[in-house]
């Protein structure tokens, strides 16, 4: 997924030479290879023609921020008038900036600098949203963005730019940005990258023998660095660190929190980008290389076609390339004109019509040379595929589309319609289902939306009901582009150098208008449908993600007791009673709502008063708002007296696929499934990181369209969030379970189960240096992990800690391989609770020295006086000079040093919210105001739980710039699962079970 920072943009429909490389312009007519576009040939001829008809005031040219090449390479200039702006964008065209960058080669990368103008900014900003929708002449030109946005601590320490570690000064924040008035809810919340004009790290230049052996390795036409730089809009030095990085097998957390300096601050899901990319790229590399070694085995390949083929910069440019060679592939018009001779006579045509003699091609005994009419025809098709390859003509024909009003239209396909007509005959139980399911999509019935102002969760939605068959989409090109493109390809571009006879200049007009109808229309369609549709898919994995991290980021409740409850009718409510350290202390079933209520009750009670139980967790299934009233019943009654009992309600999503599980069953063999699910309900509050990594994330009730997007994708995105969520908050590697250790970067699954072995077999570890003793523990994987892994000793252990000897050390003939026989330290190391990477522990000792502080007293209030009195007086640059180390590591270190003991980042995020009473549906006065909390945010809105029963639904054309926080505007959306909000209710529909909510405010 190639991100773009958050200032830049491009008009919407706006393509360049390279965007026609990222789809295939093939048809059942038309096979055929083309030759990928250069692009300052094509941009220079194609720009008199454009400027030409832009001079309207409805067509301006849009100013591009941050970018003197980008702003050089416009023709025609932004006016100075601001327009009125809009406040939604398009879901289309979101890869344009990268393609113009991809022709100014000259850049090496996009570099944006913080002494700019405010006042300049404003008028860009406004510039960028820029939109009119004029549906008679001059359509709509529409200005793209996408942002990002960096949770990172307080400004204190705002230079470290990451949730990684946590400040024990400030709370984790949203980072700060001026309050812009473009503010968008139809993009993707995207993780802005922290650039500046004078870089952050180390800006390094891949030396020249490198790059030509990168270059060399990869045995393509394009350079490496470069193509990346451009595609995700990083700078070149950071791509080459970040690609040194990845080849030394560092992980995406490490590098995020323990190399910033070399990745210029950037977040986990920037560089997970650039790794994404650095891989595609690697593959294409070695797709194209396969399909050379075929077509050469084939006798097909020539010179030309094999620097088409090393030229490719995307799978579907390559795949396009070499679809006409496939096996199987039938044979095209053009192609069967060519190999009966004819493409001599197509070249002719154009170059020297005055002596061209169409008879002379004429064989009365070959089909397709017998007469001149199937001669003309042959020329045609021929001259009809090089119109539909030409890179000139296409760059044209989009730029005519962006400057009118293309549609996407859906409606019932045939055979639904069909189905509907069909009144009177008796539907059965599959019939009438699948008219529930057709009715889902009743918005879509007659749908027509411009496609630079189409939603992303209306794509996924139509896509889904065309793969059902339920609808039919098409796009609608409006009749004056085919005019217009036309005359162009007529008296420009595929104009005759000399004089042509009538009948030839019949032939030209017959193979353009063949041409766009046959080849360049279906083309377009294509092109329009996929970037939507990709557009459309990284928003939704991008709402997933977000919404993934914050509710693994849910602040635990610990301390206290708890009581999970799994409800249900006819097999009753599963309980287990849990300690505060999640284990299982009861399992039990009880019938609540059939007869003998009262006797459940008395045995509830008992249970509470025998372990203290004070919170209760009910599961959000079946039976939940029966059980929860008779919970409230009970506490109303203060019927747990003298306890005080409250209980809330969570999600039980995964929790049965969890139950059934083989990671259930290790962990408990002897429980019934439907318990474990009750223990698991209980657990997701105690700790919900370490209990919702056990389940796949598909399965925990968050996102939309999962579906409906790429697999692999989602899966490679989702097992990112969890890796850099577990890593960040850190694990104690001697009481977490074994697969919580799975997800911590630098382990696996065999690296965690060698870890639990050893836990087993020796005891609890007493220092992190004790991990190099565990087998498949090589220096690299200690180095990846160390640092995310935390020694918490109780005082009776640390008292008692093992001699030397009870160290196990491994024979020097039994080593395994890259380990070395040193003798590991048996003593307790208080850096060993802290963030601080050992590689670091000098840094930190001498620092201590020099404020006059010892590892005894880390996470102090003296240490943290001596901290701040000595950052107060020096300079964090000076200081780190006197220790000799970086002012990222040095921020660090003092953030783990200044960390109160057990310190957690969660516990800057909300906690399950606990109650003693219950409001129903029907309580619900249209006005009232509430207090709720996000369960889920969508594409269209997000949904909140306000304790009825049923989320009500905050549509996000009510969640407006002045409802929210500073800190939030930038957001898309703005708002996260977990998030406390006060809302109004708007409308109630008990009959569909649907609550329409206005956003008030966010509460802090």
């Amino acid at each position: 997924m190639a991100r773009r920072p958050r200032a830049t943009t491009a008009k919407a429909a706006k393509y360049r030479d390279s965007d026609l490389l990222d789809l295939t312009i093939s048809s059942d007519d038309d096979n055929e290879e083309w030759e990928p576009p250069k692009p300052k040939a094509s941009r220079k001829a194609t720009r008199q023609p454009v400027a030409a008809e832009k001079k309207g005031p409805a067509k301006r040219m849009l100013k591009t921020k941050d970018s003197k090449v980008l702003k050089q390479a416009r023709a025609s200039k932004e006016p100075g008038d601001p327009e009125p702006e809009v406040s939604r964008k398009p879901a289309a065209g979101r890869k344009t900036q990268a393609s113009k960058v991809l022709k100014d080669s000259t850049v090496p990368g996009l570099r944006r600098t913080k002494d700019h103008n405010p006042e300049e900014d404003k008028r860009e900003n406004r510039a960028n949203c820029r939109e009119e929708d004029n549906m008679e002449g001059s359509g709509p030109s529409i200005k793209m963005k996408e942002e990002r946005v960096s949770f990172i601590v307080s400004e204190s320490h705002q230079a470290d730019g990451s949730p990684c570690e946590g400040s024990s000064l400030a709370g984790l924040t949203a980072k700060k940005e001026e309050v812009e008035e473009d503010f968008t809810f139809d993009e993707p919340c995207l993780k802005k990258q922290k650039t500046g004009g004078s870089c952050l790290g180390r800006p390094t230049a891949l030396p020249p023998s490198e790059a030509e052996a990168l270059r060399n390795e990869l045995n393509m036409n394009w350079d490496m660095i470069e193509l990346l730089s451009t595609l995700t809009c990083v700078e070149r030095w950071v791509c080459v660190n970040i690609i040194g990085l990845l080849q030394e097998e560092n992980t995406v957390p490490f590098m995020v929190r323990y190399r910033k300096e070399m990745i210029n601050h950037m977040d986990a899901d920037a560089v997970r980008d650039v790794q994404l990319i650095h891989e595609e790229l690697c593959t294409l590399a070695k797709k194209t290389q396969s399909v050379i070694q075929t077509l050469k085995k084939d006798g097909v390949l020539t010179s030309e076609l094999e620097q088409n083929l090393r030229s490719c910069r995307s799978a579907d440019e390559l795949d396009h390339v070499y679809s006409p060679y496939k096996k199987g592939s039938k044979l095209t018009k053009a192609r069967r004109a060519k190999a009966l001779g004819l493409e001599t006579a197509a070249t002719a045509l154009i170059a020297t019509p005055h002596i061209l003699d169409l008879s002379a091609w004429v064989k009365p005994q070959t089909e397709g040379l017998s007469s001149v009419e199937e001669v003309a025809t042959g020329v045609e098709h021929i001259l009809a595929d090089m119109i539909a390859k030409d890179p000139e003509t296409l760059t044209y024909v989009k730029t005519l589309c962006e400057n009118s009003y293309v549609t996407i239209q859906s409606s019932l396909s045939k055979t639904t319609l069909k189905e509907e007509q069909q009144k009177g005959s008796k539907k059965t139980a599959t019939q009438q289902s699948k008219k529930k399911d057709i009715d889902k999509f009743q918005l879509y019935f007659d749908f027509t939306c411009n496609i630079q102002r189409i939603q992303s969760h209306q794509t996924l939605a139509i896509n889904r009901g065309e793969n059902l068959k339920f609808l039919t989409v098409k796009v609608n090109i409006p009749e004056k582009v085919k005019i217009d493109f036309t005359r162009w390809c007529i008296n420009n571009r595929w104009k005759t150098k000399t004089f042509a006879r009538e009948d030839l200049r019949v032939i030209i007009r017959n193979a353009v208008e063949d041409s766009y109808k046959r080849l360049i229309v279906p083309f377009l369609t294509r092109s329009f449908r996929t970037k939507l549709t990709s557009a459309a898919e990284k928003e939704s994995i991008t709402m997933f993600l977000r919404n993934l991290r914050q509710r693994l980021l849910v602040c635990p409740v610990r301390g206290c007791v708890i009581m999970g409850v799994d409800p249900g009718f006819r097999h009753g409510c599963k309980l287990a009673i849990l300690s505060p350290t999640s284990q299982i202390l009861h399992t039990d079933v009880v019938y609540l709502h059939s007869s003998g209520q009262q006797r459940e009750a008395d045995k509830l009670r008992r249970l509470m008063q025998k372990y203290s139980c004070t919170r209760i967790v009910i599961g959000n299934g079946t039976a939940c708002r029966e059980t929860e009233s008779f919970f409230a019943d009970l506490i109303s009654r203060r019927y747990f007296h003298p306890l005080d009992v409250s209980y809330c309600i969570t999600n039980e999503a995964g929790a049965s696929i969890y139950s059934v599980s083989a990671e259930a069953v290790k962990e408990m063999p002897d429980l019934d499934p439907n318990l474990r699910s009750a223990v698991s309900i209980g657990r997701r509050v105690q700790d919900p990181l370490a209990e919702l990594v056990k389940i796949d994330p598909k399965h925990i009730g968050i996102g939309t369209y999962q579906h409906d997007v790429s697999t692999k994708a989602l899966k490679a995105a989702l097992d990112g969030v969890v890796q850099e969520c577990v890593s960040f908050v850190g694990v104690d590697i001697n009481i977490c379970s074994e697969t919580l250790m799975r997800h911590v970067a630098g382990l696996n699954a065999g690296r965690a189960r060698s870890i639990a072995e050893w836990r087993e077999k020796n005891g609890p570890f007493i220092n992190r240096e004790q991990l190099k003793q565990v087998k498949g523990m090589g220096p690299k994987t200690f180095q990846q992990c160390a640092g995310f892994v935390r020694i918490n000793l109780p005082t009776s252990a640390l008292s008692s800690s093992r001699p030397a000897s009870a160290v196990l050390e491994k024979p020097a003939g039994k080593a395994s391989k890259g380990k070395t026989c040193v003798n590991i330290p048996s003593s307790f190391n208080p850096l060993d609770q802290t963030c601080i990477h050992p590689e670091s522990y000098h840094v930190a000792e001498r620092f201590l020295s020099i404020v006059g502080g010892n590892p005894d007293q880390i996470g102090s209030a003296s240490l943290r006086q001596h901290v701040e009195r000595k950052v107060g007086n020096s300079s964090m640059d000076e200081l780190s000079r006197t220790v000799n180390t970086t002012p990222e590591t040095l921020k660090l270190v003092i953030d783990g040093l200044t960390q109160p003991p057990g310190f957690d980042m969660r516990q800057n995020f909300g906690q399950a919210d606990f109650k003693r009473g219950i409001v129903s549906m029907s309580d619900l006065q249209v006005g009232a105001m509430l207090t709720g909390r996000v369960e889920n945010t969508t594409l269209f809105g997000a949904f909140v739980d306000i304790g009825v029963g049923r989320s009500g639904l905050i549509h996000k054309s009510n969640i407006t710039l002045d409802k929210l926080p500073a800190s939030q505007r930038r957001r898309s959306l703005a708002l996260g699962p977990g998030e406390r909000v006060e809302v109004r209710v708007l409308n109630v529909d008990p009959q569909r079970g649907r609550i329409g909510l206005d956003l008030i405010r966010v509460l802090q």
